[in-house]
């Protein structure tokens, strides 16, 4: 037993404060988190704080700027679009393929596991650039499109928000799934069984006890995909290039070509606070249907 657990037996339950040598285990990983992420965004509260390029004049020039030109508001909607459309595709692929998973034998299981870590193990850089192949006017998809008459003449999808939604939909696949395998997995089996013991279809033992249950899963998936889709500077840059603006590109704009680092900065925290927004209301959709499966 260790010292903090035998300070807290013996005091009924209380957990009594750490004592200094006990916070020393603490530190490595708090100084961490300063030097990699509350210093770095601190620096950039401070840098967005200025009013010229040359950052030697104090205001809140760049913030009106940003907040009252219509471009800039239009950048941050579509971003966050970008982020739940990709969500939402995630989704409409990836549960029917995690059903699949639970429901297939242990050697299938381990192909379908190879099959979606396989992503994972491909440098992002050589994926984009494959789906630029798939995506172009003589790549697979429109081969398959015109072969099969739907349309008279290529489908234009490079530089287009469902072509990137359609790349970033694989790209972002395994963090969908691996959340939702390992709840899916820790579903008793016996719950589906009961259910259709007591007369309910397959849809309805889906709606009704799998998909309740696999809820914690599903949300925490969407978080990171919402997170990683919402700032992904390369896949956004080669297949959207320069007629899709989103923040992380107008970041780089900002920073690396225009070298206004106060107005990137702004961008730069207004993309943190997108985001965050994002993620908040998926936590608390969440919550919302946690509450109602309890109830």
């Amino acid at each position: 037993m260790t010292p903090a657990a035998a300070r807290a037996g013996c005091s009924g339950g209380t957990r009594l404060p750490l004592r200094p040598a006990e916070w020393q285990l603490v530190l490595p990983l708090a100084l961490a988190f300063v030097a990699f992420f509350a210093g770095p965004l601190l620096i950039l509260a401070v840098v967005s704080a200025f009013d010229n390029e040359q950052i030697t004049t104090v205001g809140f020039a760049m913030w009106t700027k940003f907040l009252g030109d219509p471009f800039y508001w239009k950048v941050i909607g579509d971003t966050v679009k970008l982020g739940f459309l990709t969500v939402g595709a995630t989704l409409l692929v990836g549960y029917p393929l995690a059903l699949v998973y639970i429901a297939s034998g242990p050697w299938m299981q381990r192909v379908l596991i190879f099959v979606v870590i396989l992503p994972l193990l491909t440098s992002v850089v050589v994926r984009t650039f494959a789906w630029i192949v798939i995506l172009g006017r003589e790549g697979v998809i429109n081969h398959v499109v015109l072969w099969l008459g739907f349309a008279p003449a290529p489908l234009r999808l490079l530089q287009t928000e469902l072509g990137l939604v359609i790349a970033l939909t694989q790209i972002e696949m395994p963090l969908m799934l691996l959340p939702l395998l390992s709840v899916l997995g820790r579903i008793d089996p016996n719950l589906r069984d009961a259910s259709a013991a007591l007369g309910a279809s397959k849809w309805r033992t889906l709606f009704q006890v799998t998909l309740p249950l696999s809820l914690p899963g599903l949300i925490a998936g969407c978080i990171l995909v919402f997170a990683s889709s919402t700032t992904a500077f390369i896949s956004q840059s080669i297949i959207g290039g320069n007629r899709l603006v989103y923040l992380p590109l107008l970041i780089w704009q900002q920073s690396l070509v225009v070298y206004n680092w106060p107005l990137a900065s702004v961008a730069a925290l207004t993309l943190l606070l997108s985001v965050s927004a994002g993620i908040v209301a998926l936590t608390l959709f969440g919550r919302r249907g946690m509450r109602h499966l309890h109830v």
